[in-house]
């Protein structure tokens, strides 16, 4: 009831080449595609009134109107690269991604950039319980003081040699929740009230809401575009080209695969290009040998 009136109505559109509709519950996706030599910006206006003129056909009780949005398909992504793992956190291996396989894909001829989504870096989530703080006197600003100082990069010391004088940093920055759950943040009467007496300390990641899946796994997704002036099919045969040498890079327990490539669909239009230029140009060859009646006057120009 709400997809066949907008196709029936975005059908209408001049230069439209191919629509294609895909519907769940509560929602409706059409996807336009136009002919090259159609301007954008008239498309656009033309979609917008024809979601205006199909409106008096839907139910009324939509909770929204119809919307569009313009989109450019060479701005999405080549190729998407996934990576599982059954023992790796999927902190870890967003930081594995991120700093090591994203930089050294970004370096492969046509690449534009590569976008690691899926999750984000890992971080630790402090769940603090009200009524254990209360019980044990802390406050929130004993336990935010605590952290903060737990996590100050400060000197530790200097070297001297007599002539020269070196400063001592360390990294005394704690990284797990296994770290943080002994952290002292109070004292009361005498007994040390440590972070994990108050609190719920796991090891997460900083965005819990980025989530990524594949084959029904949490998976990491690295998204690659490739430069405006970069041939696809030759960027997506580079990666390909590279593909075994960074497997050889990550650690076993850590799987990588292709989980999307837009090039076949563009081989096989080339292959179609190609099929149709040799037989019209055999074509071509046959009229002409028709016309004169002789094979020699056909090849020779």
């Amino acid at each position: 009831s709400v997809a066949t009136p907008l196709e029936r109505s975005l059908g209408r559109i001049a230069g439209v080449s191919e629509m294609t509709s895909s519907s769940s519950l509560g929602s409706t996706r059409i996807i336009l595609q136009f002919d090259f030599d159609r301007d954008i910006n008239g498309a656009a206006r033309d979609v917008q009134a024809a979601i205006n003129a199909a409106q008096s056909l839907l139910p009324s009780g939509m909770p929204s109107r119809p919307t569009y949005r313009k989109a450019n398909p060479s701005d999405a992504p080549i190729m998407i690269l996934t990576l599982t793992s059954d023992t790796y956190s999927q902190g870890e291996l967003y930081d594995f991604a991120s700093t090591q396989l994203a930089p050294t894909i970004s370096q492969i001829d046509g690449v534009g950039d590569v976008d690691v989504g899926g999750s984000s870096l890992p971080a630790v989530r402090v769940g603090l319980n009200p009524q254990a703080l209360f019980n044990q006197g802390v406050s929130l600003d004993d336990v935010r003081t605590a952290i903060s100082n737990a996590n100050v990069r400060k000197p530790q010391g200097a070297l001297e040699d007599g002539t020269h004088r070196w400063q001592i940093q360390t990294n005394d920055e704690l990284k797990t929740a296994a770290e943080y759950q002994p952290l002292i943040i109070h004292y009361n009467n005498g007994g040390a009230v440590r972070l994990g007496d108050v609190a719920t300390v796991t090891d997460s990641v900083q965005d819990v809401r980025n989530a990524g899946m594949t084959n029904a796994k949490p998976a990491i997704l690295l998204m690659i575009r490739k430069l405006p002036e970069a041939n696809i099919i030759q960027t997506v045969d580079s990666i390909r080209a590279k593909l075994p040498e960074l497997q050889e890079t990550i650690p076993a327990a850590i799987d990588l695969q292709i989980a999307q490539d837009r090039s076949p669909t563009i081989r096989a239009s080339l292959e179609e290009v190609e099929q149709t230029l040799i037989i019209s140009v055999a074509l071509v060859i046959l009229v002409v040998f028709l016309f004169l009646r002789s094979g020699r006057a056909t090849i020779i120009p």
